[in-house]
């Protein structure tokens, strides 16, 4: 009789103790549940990522035809007012069209620079690359197109390109490229006529070429 309750009692201590274990299993994250989470929030990202991207296309961008995708640049002044102010003629006139201009302060204008042009010839036949020189240049005369106003004062009779420092070219410049270059007025020294202007060239929104211009104002 005592064989059989202690038999008894060992089962139900093994039953509670089995019990015991199972609850406390029960409450510990099972292994098997982790890979689900993972997929589920893989899918999750996924799923955003997918939607985020095609949520943010336009579905009427790509019915539009790529001549009508960009605009040109605005003309603040064209060809015909840039000569009445600049001296310059073919084929050195190498500024075509201001797009931006803030009196006595900045320019921004552009030169097209096509396989036409009479340099391209000799630089370099194979390769044409726009000479550095004739970017400075060209960016010079932005910078008279701000300094031959009323608002500065300078007059195309005596008005001269007179130094150039910190220049850098960045990137070569090639045929078929359009040359956006900005000009700024950062110091004018009426007295003495001399102005000191910062320039930058873009293609692409790329800088290749930048530096400091220095302006006379004088007699000859």
């Amino acid at each position: 009789m005592a064989s059989s309750i202690a038999f008894a009692n060992s089962l139900i201590l093994s039953s509670s103790s089995s019990s015991s274990r199972l609850t406390c299993n029960a409450l510990v994250p099972s292994r098997i549940s982790f890979p689900n989470c993972r997929s589920q929030l893989k899918e999750k990202k996924n799923f955003s990522y997918f939607t985020t991207h095609c949520s943010a296309k336009d579905p009427n961008e790509e019915q539009t035809p790529i001549e009508l995708k960009y605009p040109a640049y605005p003309t603040v002044m064209d060809i015909n007012q840039i000569r009445e102010i600049l001296p310059h003629r073919f084929p050195f006139l190498l500024v075509d069209r201001v797009i931006e201009y803030t009196p006595g302060v900045s320019a921004v204008a552009i030169k097209n620079v096509t396989i036409n042009d009479n340099f391209f010839p000799g630089h370099f036949p194979e390769r044409p690359i726009m000479p550095g020189v004739l970017m400075v240049e060209a960016m010079a005369q932005v910078g008279g197109l701000v300094m031959l106003q009323p608002e500065v004062g300078g007059s195309r009779d005596n008005f001269f390109f007179a130094g150039i420092d910190k220049v850098r070219f960045r990137k070569p410049v090639i045929a078929g490229d359009t040359l956006v270059m900005r000009m700024t007025l950062v110091k004018l020294q009426k007295r003495f006529g001399i102005a000191k202007m910062e320039g930058k060239a873009y293609v692409g929104g790329d800088v290749v070429c930048e530096g400091e211009f220095l302006m006379a104002m004088g007699s000859e």
